[in-house]
């Protein structure tokens, strides 16, 4: 039987977690940004020494090759990201990408000839922590958004996307374009407590959580809090909090499978003595189900 080096594949998620460390534990390691460029070229210095190829194209989605025997074969492909959410984990993502380096490596130990390439894949802004929406690069890659949409969208402090990919040199010459695939395989840790409550070490996904992602914006209207009655005022906090338990309503539902999220919220004007004026914020639903996605998102207009 071949296994993989255990201790080299924790070494190199070791290596990778130092990046973007954050003194409490975890790491943010946000698309396109130093963290990023650093990860992403350490990433690729392993897959050289290794003697591997490494192609990046115009979305920065690093693509490292392990040749086959048989070239004009659909490969194999691997993978996951190397971007973070802000304080995440030490293992979202990076440990598919690393994991699949590790496979490469654990081949060329035992001298292994495949009949397809395998290829091992980095996208990009996965996570969509810093440019929304999430699955950006991968989402240009297999045809959901054209690459001008992709490169126009910006982060909160007005650098866009292509802006960011330039400045971290990693804007490839090659469009992305998908290429045929003869099958894909992704190792991820598990984000949620299931398998730890059910006590199993591993499990096979039966399908992927569908999304939608929408930004509301309340309006209300500003107000002194010490001079205007109670019956005067237009809160708009008051109707955000009234609109939080609706969707979370929306959520168990739909349960065991729907989920419904308000993770971002901002108050305006965001004073203590102020009736808040506006409040602007994200609703997300995740569901397997695109039928259950579209009755989430109707209650939510009803809502």
């Amino acid at each position: 039987m071949i296994r993989v080096n255990a201790e080299r594949l924790w070494s190199t998620l070791e290596m990778m977690a130092q990046i973007g460390g954050t003194p409490a534990g975890g790491v943010t390691r946000l698309a396109l940004s130093e963290e990023d460029r650093i990860a992403r070229n350490l990433l690729r210095d392993w897959a050289l020494d290794a003697g591997f190829t490494c192609d990046v194209d115009s979305m920065g989605n690093m693509f490292i090759r392990r040749a086959g025997k048989n070239p004009h074969l659909a490969p194999v492909m691997t993978g996951s990201h190397v971007d973070t959410q802000p304080l995440g984990g030490n293992y979202d993502g990076v440990y598919g990408v690393l994991a699949g380096l590790e496979l490469l490596r654990t081949l060329n130990d035992h001298q292994l000839e495949t009949e397809r390439d395998i290829v091992l894949v980095n996208w990009t802004n996965e996570e969509g922590a810093r440019f929304a929406p999430a699955m950006l690069a991968s989402g240009v890659w297999t045809g959901q958004f054209s690459e001008a949409y992709a490169h126009a969208r910006a982060d909160s402090d007005g650098i866009s996307v292509g802006e960011a990919l330039e400045s971290i040199g990693y804007r490839g010459e090659a469009p992305a374009r998908a290429f045929p695939v003869h099958a894909c395989y992704e190792l991820h840790i598990e984000q949620g407590p299931i398998l730890e409550d059910e006590a199993l070490d591993i499990g096979l996904v039966r399908a992927a959580m569908g999304q939608r992602w929408f930004t509301l914006t309340l309006d209300g209207f500003a107000a002194h809090a010490g001079t205007t009655p109670m019956h005067s005022r237009r809160d708009a906090l008051t109707a955000f909090s009234e609109l939080a338990l609706k969707v979370e309503e929306i959520g168990y539902r739909h349960a065991p499978d729907g989920r419904a999220t308000i993770g971002m919220a901002q108050v305006t004007p965001n004073s203590r003595n102020v009736v808040p004026s506006r409040v602007v914020c994200s609703v997300e639903f995740r569901h397997p189900a695109l039928t259950a996605l579209e009755a989430m998102e109707a209650a939510l207009h009803k809502v």
